[in-house]
């Protein structure tokens, strides 16, 4: 396995630690602190610049370390997906790296498997499998333009 860089293992550690029942009870605590502080400071704007400052730092922090992470737990989903999509050997290797496809072609491939589950409704059997590679229902899944070649 390939060593994690300093950004990856802090982006995590951050993450965890942020997500934690600990760092809600001390993001309450300092909302508490803070409204508890209003009438000390009568409620002026240095008093409510702090929160806001601080918030607002927090969050904008906070977008980019979720979408970091979120996108590595994406890119490991996706990858653990393809891997059970190639090692069952009924389901179609079409799907490999789907989250690729453009729109269109997803609304393609999701029109083919309501035909799918249309079908096995229709045959009424719960051991009859079907998949997107069968003969009979793989021209359903060119787009226009492949047709048009």
């Amino acid at each position: 396995m390939m060593k994690k860089g300093f950004f990856e293992r802090f982006a995590q550690k951050v993450s965890l630690a942020t997500g934690s029942t600990p760092a809600i009870l001390i993001a309450f605590a300092i909302i508490f602190v803070w409204a508890a502080t209003g009438p000390i400071f009568d409620y002026s704007e240095t008093w409510q610049l702090v929160i806001n400052t601080g918030t607002t730092i927090v969050t904008f922090l906070m977008v980019f370390l979720i979408q970091k992470s979120q996108n590595r737990d994406s890119v490991a989903v996706q990858m653990k997906l393809n891997e059970i999509l190639a090692a069952t050997e009924s389901a179609s290797n079409r799907l490999i790296d789907a989250e690729d496809l453009s729109e269109d072609e997803l609304k393609i491939i999701q029109n083919y498997y309501i035909a799918l589950k249309k079908k096995a409704i229709k045959e009424n059997s719960l051991r009859k499998t079907h998949s997107i590679d069968e003969e009979d229902g793989s021209e359903n899944l060119e787009s226009d333009e492949d047709r048009s070649k």
